[in-house]
């Protein structure tokens, strides 16, 4: 069949919905608003496979491509089922060959049903290898299998090494091509591991208490820039019951379904590499390794009204039950035979910066030309840079950097990438103290009211103590408030006392507390994005139309919030820059935005926000590049004063 492939355009987006039905199944489809993004992405390409000559071609395949500096992801290959079979398919995936070779990317990666033999067979005769197998990828017992292909054998050469680290390396009877096995001590006082590069350790030292040789391990390779597992902060983590729970609370529902049929009130799980020797809690030991990343792993549940972590012990080889010995070599053996620490390296780039983004986020705090604009200015810094999804999580602490921008909550994955990246070692922009500091309107009053910076008069209203019509020491209208409203969602105004209480029925069901504050009407907000305690930018986001707030979520109008005025900062009113400044100094030395309004002369500090909008042509229209650059440099400055300070401190 004669093929040509050319870019797809908008009107393509019929037949692609259509592959999607036809080739995938349901639970394995995009739905046409993530087809549409992929057309307009800045990291993706979709092409087309069409048939015939002319006027007489007509669409029959397609491919999504996910293009990153050093990596090219296949995220799917799909062929109208009436000319499988013909070449298509293969012409695509040279396409997507021949595309990373000219762009001189060293490794093309791709997901695949692990079911689905016709499709691995495929790839496999392509050159593609197994890499590793993700249990439950697409669905319930639907596991996929990650396979890759290396153009650049060169690239290979580049990866990181990995040294385990145990107190006498003849007790670890363990051949593993690109991993070392070292003594505690040898690693410590040896000149050869001292000036090491792109090494990472996994230390199995005997001990981990402080000032012992295993903390001391950890402690030199995070001096040494080397990528260790587990590093100092993460071991006085484990101390802090309270932030392992916290942390926890991200897979309770893998807790719960794994220990139902448990009937004792205590159960221990050994995570060693990643896995368990028990099967029956293999799904959840990932999750755990995932959560706690440390080589070997104890971790104790007991039960109450439900099961709960107890404690989290990182384990050296000297305290794990002789029993399981040989399978922790087992486990280890695999672990790193899926070389998942190959992500190749360039020199020509000093450090690696990951952008968390979510391609489906309906409303993210940088648009696509945004976005490029943070690449380009990373880049000319010195920065290798990949946008990340939530699903490249186990890739996290390859990098140096964690620059997190789609919309934050502690409840989700984002508040998991910001502490783990930070107690990797990682630079984090938004750090996971401003998450959880920003993320509860609470806290922001309770904190601005004791540093006497003007609010709206506010109250908080309890579940459990607040009565229908009781007397309220505020004037209506009130603006009611969940205390993690974010983009004016959560957030409702009331005339009247029967409104009040029927909004704070429907309110109280997502939360035992609720934020009430004043109604202040004004035509715009100020917001001042604020970096490292200094002003960054300042707009005016003026009320959407015919509305009370900047958004309006109730509008049928394609476009749902108000204009906007990009200001000088210098044009800004002094007092308007001095509270925004004092306001986020209270949050930490992060990047926020402060919105505020000028009531009769007086500065009101309405919110501030972790993870502020940086979008094209909006917050950038007066520093234009300047403000990406800025932002950037600040992520550079931090990862030397880490590199130089702070890591022999924090790990």
């Amino acid at each position: 069949m004669k093929t040509t492939i050319r870019k797809s355009i908008p009107r393509d987006l019929d037949f692609l919905e259509k592959l999607e039905t036809t080739c995938f199944p349901k639970f394995q489809q995009s739905n046409r608003r993530a087809i549409r993004y992929s057309i307009s992405s800045p990291f993706q390409k979709v092409v087309i496979a069409e048939s015939g000559d002319g006027k007489e071609k007509k669409p029959v395949g397609s491919a999504i491509l996910y293009l990153y500096a050093k990596t090219l992801r296949i995220f799917s290959i799909a062929v109208l089922p009436e000319v499988q079979g013909q070449g298509v398919g293969k012409q695509l995936l040279e396409y997507a060959v021949n595309l990373a070779k000219s762009g001189k990317i060293g490794r093309i990666t791709l997901e695949v049903r692990k079911t689905d033999s016709k499709v691995v067979k495929f790839y496999e005769n392509a050159g593609f290898k197994f890499t590793e197998e993700l249990p439950d990828y697409y669905t319930i017992g639907e596991n996929g299998i990650r396979m890759a292909l290396q153009i650049d054998e060169n690239t290979e050469k580049q990866s990181l090494s990995n040294i385990i680290i145990v107190k006498n390396p003849k007790n670890w009877n363990l051949q593993i091509e690109g991993v070392k096995v070292v003594s505690s001590r040898g690693y410590i006082t040896e000149s050869e591991f001292q000036s090491l590069k792109n090494v990472r350790i996994f230390n199995l030292s005997n001990s981990y208490q402080y000032q012992k040789m295993g903390y001391y391990v950890s402690l030199l390779a995070s001096a040494r820039d080397h990528r260790v597992i587990p590093n100092v902060t993460t071991l006085r983590d484990f101390s802090s019951l309270s932030l392992i729970r916290s942390l926890s609370g991200y897979i309770d529902d893998d807790i719960q379904n794994a220990f139902r049929l448990v009937k004792e009130n205590k159960v221990s799980v050994f995570v060693y590499f990643s896995k368990s020797v028990n099967p029956k809690f293999r799904q959840l030991a990932q999750k755990l390794y995932h959560l706690f990343e440390a080589p070997l792993l104890q971790i104790d549940f007991v039960k109450s009204e439900k099961w709960m972590i107890q404690k989290v012990t990182p384990l050296s080889l000297k305290k794990v039950n002789p029993d399981d010995l040989e399978k922790v070599q087992e486990f280890a053996r695999d672990y790193f035979s899926k070389k998942r620490f190959s992500r190749p390296r360039f020199k020509n780039y000093k450090y690696d910066l990951a952008i968390l983004v979510n391609p489906k986020e309906k409303n993210p705090p940088s648009c696509p030309e945004a976005l490029q604009n943070f690449k380009k200015a990373a880049e000319k810094e010195g920065f290798y840079t990949e946008f990340i999804t939530k699903e490249d999580f186990s890739q996290l602490s390859e990098y140096d950097a964690l620059f997190i921008r789609e919309t934050t909550s502690v409840n989700d994955h984002t508040y998991q990438f910001s502490r783990t990246a930070y107690a990797e070692g990682l630079v984090v922009l938004d750090d996971p103290w401003s998450i959880l500091r920003c993320s509860n309107k609470i806290f922001q009053n309770e904190r601005l009211k004791q540093n006497k910076i003007k609010t709206p008069a506010t109250l908080v209203l309890s579940k459990f103590s607040y009565r229908k019509s009781q007397n309220l020491n505020l004037k209506f209208p009130l603006v009611l408030k969940q205390p993690d409203s974010a983009f004016s969602i959560g957030v409702e105004k009331v005339d009247n006392i029967e409104q009040l209480d029927e909004a704070l029925k429907k309110l109280f069901l997502g939360s035992d507390l609720i934020i009430a504050q004043e109604f202040m009407p004004s035509e715009y907000d100020w917001r001042i994005g604020v970096l490292d305690q200094k002003p960054l930018f300042a707009c005016k986001y003026y009320m959407a139309k015919n509305h009370w707030q900047i958004y309006n979520w109730k509008s049928e109008s394609k476009y749902k919030g108000g204009e906007s005025d990009s200001v000088a900062i210098e044009d800004v009113p002094e007092n308007v820059i001095k509270t925004a400044i004092k306001a986020a100094a209270l949050i930490g030395d992060g990047l926020y935005g402060v919105d505020l309004k000028i009531i009769n002369g007086e500065v009101y500090v309405i919110e501030i926000n972790d993870n502020p909008n940086i979008d094209a042509d909006v917050e950038d229209l007066i520093l234009k590049d300047q403000l990406y650059s800025r932002i950037v440099r600040s992520l550079l400055n931090r990862i030397e004063i880490n590199r130089n300070i702070a890591q022999f401190v924090t790990g």
